[in-house]
């Protein structure tokens, strides 16, 4: 086989792969105890490792005031929606 040949079947094979994996993603979960922040109304209050909060509002990211908190400034401040919240 020549080398184009056979450097040309090899791309294909890694561009099918990548597809397959692209197409074929986990199933993300919070872990045994935890809920993700997006999953509770706004005006609820939250709790994580390092921080306590109020939830204002959720779309892609969240809007959240921090109340209590070890390492973190207090005030408004922008999250991630999928971070892990412990379960009330």
């Amino acid at each position: 086989m020549k080398p184009a040949t056979k450097l040309k079947k090899q791309l294909k094979q890694t561009q099918d792969l990548a597809t397959k994996a692209l197409k074929d993603k986990p199933k993300e979960r919070p872990a045994k105890g935890y809920r993700y922040l997006k999953d509770i109304e706004p005006g609820e209050i939250f709790s994580t490792d390092t921080f306590t909060g109020v939830l204002i509002e959720c779309n892609t990211n969240a809007k959240v005031i921090i109340v209590e908190s070890n390492t973190m400034s207090l005030g408004r401040t922008i999250i991630g929606a999928e971070t892990e919240i412990f379960e009330n």
